[in-house]
C-alpha cells in the first residue's frame, strides 16, 4: 500500500483527524488523546508560536522527556511551518547551547527533565541569564524560552501564556500557514555525532519522512488498535519518526515512555497489553528470562541491531508466538534503508538487516569506490528518497558524504546474493553506548574544556552490559601533573556534570604522552590494545 497523497505532516494530521477523529493516538499515563484532539491542541501551539513571530522555516527546539506535551509541541511546530530541532533530555547545558547556536533556533520549548532539574538553569549556567529581551545572554538568535507553569523564571514564558498569546492569531491564519507547507520543506534538523568532533544537523523534509516511515510501518504492520510503547527518546530519529510520527501515520496508539527501566517490562506486556515493542537484543532476553508472558498480546518485535542471536529469534517466535520479528538498518542521514520481512527465515533475521525498502538502493564498494562481489566487505552506499538534504549550514561536510546522489555511510557491510544487507563494522570511529552514537572527537573536545588536560584521546571498547564504553587517555597539563592519581576521578566527575551520561568515559587513564603513527596522528589502535591489559 503506497503512502497516501498527503505530502506534508500538517496535511496528514488534518486528513487523519477528519476521517478518524476518535482514534486514540496517544496514551500518556492516564491521559488519552484522539486524532481530533491532537489536531486541536497542535493548532493552539502553532497559533502561539505565530503570535511570537515564528515564521515558516524558523527553527524551534524541543527539550524534554517523551510525553504528551512533546507530541503536541512537535505537531504545533509543524503546523506553524517551522522546523523541529530535538534536544536530547540527556544533554547538559554546554551541549544544548551548541545545537541551539548552530541551528539558530528562535524558540525553545522545554518540559520535564530526567532528574527534576531545570533545563533553563542548565542553559543559564552555560550561556548566562536573560539580557536585552533574550532569555540567555549567549544565545543571540533565541528569542523565547517556553517552560512548564511551575518552572517560570525571569526571561521565560510559561506554556499557558504561549497558548493565551495565540488568541491574537485566527484559526484561518493557522490553517493557511499549515496548508502552505510543501513536501520539500524541512521538517526536522536531527543532531548526529560525527568524527570531526562537533555534532552535525541532519536536514530532513516532510515528504521523505512521510514516505520512509509509512513504508517502515507497512513492513512492521503497525496499524489501528496497536499499542506501541515508544522507548527511544523523541530526540532520536527512531523515537521521533518510527515512534511519534509513525503512530499518527498509521492511527496506532503510542505510549510515550519517559524513562525506561527493565521493571517496566512486566507492566507493559502483562498489564498494558502492548502489541509492538522495539529495542536491543538485551531487552528481549529479559522478557524471555524474567517476564510472565502468559496471555500476552505482543505480536511484533523490532530489533535494530547489526546481529541478533539466532537462538533469541527462535525463542521469541516459538515461545511468544509472534507474528513477526523485524531487524532493520537506518541512519539519520539516510532514514530507513533495509528491513527483514515476515517470511524471512530465522538465519536471515539473525545475521542481516534484510533487503532495502522500496525506493532505496544500496551498493557495497571498496576504498577506490568500485563495487565488490556479493559476500565481500566494503563501505555501504545508499541512494534514494530517504537521503538527507544535507547538514545544516555545512555544505562542505555534506559534499564529503553525499556524492553523485550516493550517501557514503561510513558503515562496513556485505550483501548476500538475495540482497540481504549485513552490517559488520564501522568505518568511522563512532562507537555505540546503550544504543547512542558517541563521537570520540566530540568527547575529546569536551574533556579539554575541563581545564586540567593538555591532550585527550577517546576510544570505544566492547562492554558486556552497555555494548561499548569509552576509555579516555589523557595527558595532564603541567600544573595538574603533580597529583595524577586523583585526576581520573576529577575528570569523570566533571564529565558527569557537563556531558550526557552515555558520553561520559567509563575509564580515564593518565599517560605521559599519546602514541602516534607514521603520519603523526594519534594511534587509536595502540590505545585500544592498552584497554585489554
Amino acid at each position: 500500500m503506497e503512502v497516501p497523497d498527503w505530502g506534508t505532516i500538517p496535511r496528514m494530521l488534518r486528513d487523519q483527524a477528519k476521517n478518524h477523529p476518535s482514534d486514540i493516538v496517544v496514551a500518556d499515563r492516564e491521559v488519552r488523546i484522539s486524532l481530533a484532539e491532537l489536531r486541536t491542541r497542535a493548532a493552539s501551539v502553532a497559533r502561539g508560536l505565530m503570535a511570537l513571530g515564528v515564521a515558516p522555516g524558523d527553527r524551534v527546539a524541543i527539550w524534554g522527556l517523551n510525553d504528551l506535551h512533546w507530541v503536541v509541541a512537535a505537531f504545533g511546530v509543524w503546523d506553524a511551518g517551522a522546523v523541529v530541532v530535538p534536544l536530547s533530555s540527556r544533554y547538559k547545558g554546554i551541549e544544548a547551547a551548541g545545537l541551539l547556536r548552530a541551528t539558530g533556533a528562535v524558540v525553545l520549548i522545554t518540559g520535564e527533565s530526567l532528574d527534576g532539574s531545570s533545563f533553563i538553569d542548565l542553559l543559564a549556567d552555560a550561556t548566562g541569564g536573560p539580557v536585552a529581551g533574550r532569555p540567555f545572554a549567549g544565545l543571540h538568535d533565541l528569542r523565547h524560552a517556553v517552560v512548564p507553569e511551575d518552572r517560570e523564571r525571569a526571561g521565560t514564558l510559561p506554556l499557558f501564556r504561549l497558548l493565551s498569546a495565540g488568541s491574537r492569531v485566527s484559526h484561518a491564519e493557522v490553517e493557511e500557514r499549515a496548508c502552505a507547507v510543501r513536501p520539500g520543506d524541512l521538517c526536522e534538523i536531527m543532531s548526529t555525532s560525527g568524527t570531526t568532533g562537533t555534532p552535525k544537523g541532519v536536514m530532513l523534509e516532510h515528504g521523505q519522512v512521510l514516505r520512509g516511515y509509512w513504508d517502515w510501518a507497512e513492513i512492521v504492520t503497525l496499524g489501528p488498535g496497536d499499542r506501541y510503547p515508544v522507548v527511544a527518546p523523541f530526540a532520536h530519529g527512531f523515537g521521533l519518526n518510527a515512534g511519534l510520527l509513525a503512530c499518527v501515520l498509521r492511527r496506532a496508539t503510542m505510549m510515550p515512555i519517559r524513562v525506561f527501566s527493565p521493571d517496566l517490562l512486566t507492566e507493559l506486556i502483562r498489564d498494558r497489553r502492548i502489541t509492538i515493542l522495539a529495542g536491543p537484543p538485551t531487552l528481549f532476553h529479559r522478557i524471555l528470562d524474567e517476564v510472565d508472558t502468559t496471555g500476552h498480546t505482543l505480536r511484533v518485535a523490532i530489533c535494530g541491531a547489526a546481529a541478533v542471536p539466532a537462538e533469541l529469534v527462535r525463542r521469541l517466535l516459538e515461545r511468544l508466538g509472534l507474528e513477526r520479528m523485524i531487524n532493520a538498518y537506518g541512519l539519520m542521514e539516510g532514514t530507513v534503508v533495509s528491513m527483514t520481512r515476515a517470511e524471512d527465515p530465522v538465519e536471515v533475521i539473525a545475521s542481516s538487516t534484510g533487503r532495502t525498502v522500496p525506493g532505496v538502493e544500496v551498493r557495497i564498494v571498496d576504498d577506490e569506490g568500485a563495487e565488490v562481489p556479493a559476500g565481500e566487505r566494503g563501505e555501504i552506499l545508499v541512494r534514494g528518497y530517504g537521503v538527507m538534504r544535507g547538514y545544516w549550514g555545512e555544505p562542505a561536510r555534506t559534499a564529503e558524504v553525499v556524492r553523485d546522489g550516493w550517501l557514503h555511510t561510513g558503515d562496513i557491510g556485505t550483501l548476500d546474493p538475495d540482497g540481504n544487507l549485513a552490517i559488520v563494522d564501522r568505518k568511522k570511529e563512532l562507537f555505540i553506548v546503550n544504543g547512542f552514537n558517541v563521537s570520540p572527537a566530540e568527547v575529546e573536545g569536551l574533556l579539554l574544556r575541563e581545564g586540567s588536560l593538555a591532550q585527550a584521546a577517546v576510544v570505544g571498547v566492547p562492554d558486556a552490559r552497555r555494548g561499548e564504553v569509552g576509555w579516555a587517555f589523557v595527558v595532564p597539563r603541567q600544573e595538574a601533573a603533580a597529583d595524577p592519581e586523583k585526576l581520573p576521578e576529577k575528570i569523570i566527575a566533571w564529565a558527569r556534570e557537563n556531558m550526557s551520561g552515555y558520553k561520559v568515559p567509563a575509564h580515564v587513564v593518565v599517560v605521559d604522552s599519546l602514541p602516534v603513527n607514521a603520519n603523526g596522528k594519534i594511534d587509536k589502535q595502540a590505545l585500544r590494545e592498552r584497554t585489554a591489559i
